[in-house]
């Protein structure tokens, strides 16, 4: 595979998390959440996009959220649950990106606002350039923000290791109906 090839990211935020007793990593999703992570699961399929790899915060609400999800996929892609997506800054979630080994085309990122939404903000950049994408989905975000069980997708070309500002395009965004 050529490092010059077309790739996507799917940046998909988790559903909406409960707010028992215990500490933030480990809040579990709400009744909500649950129906909206399987919905949003129905809507990723739909995209027909074959994820090769999906990269999750080790938070229980993402964790919770990619497996309803991910069972509505024809295809499971291999999965890594990284501690670095947890509390990360946009910055530190490209860094995590670029380690991504090129072989995989399709990325799929499940995480925590407001990271999510920093990076499908900078990852377009501003202007016409690679920028904005999609305008209908960059009026989404500019005006509801990235809502839970929300997804962008984002696609840039070139290695995973050149991925930075100003390089991709917003292509959709997906949110569930509030």
């Amino acid at each position: 595979m050529s490092v010059a090839e077309s790739r996507r990211i799917v940046l998909f935020r988790h559903a909406k998390a409960d707010w028992p007793e215990v500490t933030d990593h480990e809040r579990p999703l709400a009744e909500r959440g649950r129906l909206d992570a399987a919905t949003a699961g129905s809507r990723l399929a739909d995209t027909g996009i074959p994820f090769d790899l999906a990269l999750c915060s080790t938070a229980v609400r993402t964790r919770e959220t990619w497996k309803l999800a991910v069972h509505e996929l024809a295809h499971r892609p291999k999965t890594v649950y990284e501690e670095r997506l947890y509390e990360a800054s946009p910055g530190e979630l490209i860094a995590v990106l670029n380690e991504t080994p090129d072989d995989a085309r399709n990325v799929i990122l499940v995480g925590h606002n407001p990271s999510v939404q920093g990076l499908a903000e900078i990852l377009p950049g501003a202007g016409a350039g690679a920028g904005a994408g999609s305008g209908e989905a960059r009026e989404w975000l500019d005006r509801r923000g990235f809502a839970t069980a929300g997804f962008a997708v984002l696609s840039f070309t070139g290695s995973w290791k050149a991925l930075e500002p100003g390089v991709a395009t917003l292509d959709d965004y997906w949110a569930p109906s509030e």
